[in-house]
């Protein structure tokens, strides 16, 4: 009996190599497909990228090696600057509002109510649609003569706006687009911070005498701050990236009112043909990017509940 212990001591140290070198081989089966995806998917086309962003490169014509002269060109490009201050504009434009009446769609729709669930419901709806279909019906109600905004400001005696066909008002009415889309998803996460929140708090203050604002201003909107923070990382990257719906209602106009640096790169590799160009542009963008998502994930890391 000793024996058959010993000896199965002995062999323990093999079999337990054995199948750790069985478990290697099984995990190396799945693992090697999703790196050969991540290679030839995101890893690939951004090494391409910076390859062709270094050139000078037109569609049909040859390819020459340009160092560095396509970004150096982008610090001269007065049409490239205006379409980072027309990001940023949107961007901030994009983010306050819908961050603000979200927040106060939240607040709302946590009371009961008589079909409270109904109410939710058709709130979220315009979130479920496609941003291109959403911005051709929009186009639509932007319209001049035959829109149904005009109409409506006219109806109540008010003078018609010129909308997305003027350039000082193009960006707040893509803002309003975006906005009435995406301000459901704020409402949708902070509602999620809302449900967890404890009562306790609201109990000893209404025994102190607190109205509904200094309620929601010393207890519902510190115990909320993270949620608030999620939805305004998710709001800005989104809106630093949008294209769909400026490009289907505006296409950057009038002139360059409403081009912001998608639609500028967009341009320049489809309509002038220009891949290294915009392969420069795209490079710095996505820095530009990175450091904005870096500065909003340390907001959020300092984001805690108190």
């Amino acid at each position: 009996m000793a024996d058959t212990i010993t000896a199965q001591s002995a062999a323990s140290p093999a079999l337990a190599l054995r199948h750790g070198r069985n478990y290697a081989r099984r995990y190396w089966v799945f693992i090697v497909p999703a790196a050969l995806v991540v290679l030839t998917v995101i890893v690939f086309p951004w090494l391409f990228t910076l390859y062709m962003s270094v050139h000078e490169w037109h569609i049909g014509g040859t390819r020459s090696f340009a160092g560095l002269a396509n970004y150096a060109r982008l610090f001269t490009d007065d049409r490239f600057h205006w379409a980072v201050l027309h990001t940023l504009y949107f961007t901030v434009l994009a983010v306050v509002a819908p961050l603000v009446l979200g927040v106060a769609a939240a607040e709302c729709f946590h009371r009961n109510f008589r079909f409270r669930a109904v109410a939710r419901t058709i709130f979220i709806l315009p979130m479920m649609a496609t941003p291109v279909a959403i911005a051709l019906v929009w186009t639509m109600m932007f319209h001049p003569q035959l829109g149904v905004l005009n109409y409506l400001l006219t109806s109540v005696g008010l003078p018609p706006s010129t909308w997305v066909y003027d350039s000082t008002t193009v960006i707040p009415t893509l803002v309003l687009v975006e906005t009435w889309q995406w301000t459901p998803l704020v409402m949708l996460i902070v509602l999620g911070g809302l449900a967890s929140l404890p009562t306790d708090p609201y109990e000893a203050a209404r025994i102190d005498g607190a109205g509904p604002w200094t309620m929601f201003r010393l207890i519902t909107l510190p115990l909320v701050w993270p949620f608030i923070v999620v939805a305004l990382v998710i709001r800005t990257i989104d809106a630093l990236k949008a294209f769909d719906t400026i490009f289907v209602i505006s296409q950057g106009g009038p002139g360059t009112s409403s081009e912001t640096i998608n639609i500028f790169l967009y341009l320049q590799a489809f309509a002038f043909y220009d891949i290294g160009y915009a392969s420069a542009v795209v490079a710095v963008f996505f820095v530009l990017i990175v450091a904005i998502s870096l500065v909003l994930l340390g907001v959020r890391q300092r984001a805690r509940w108190q």
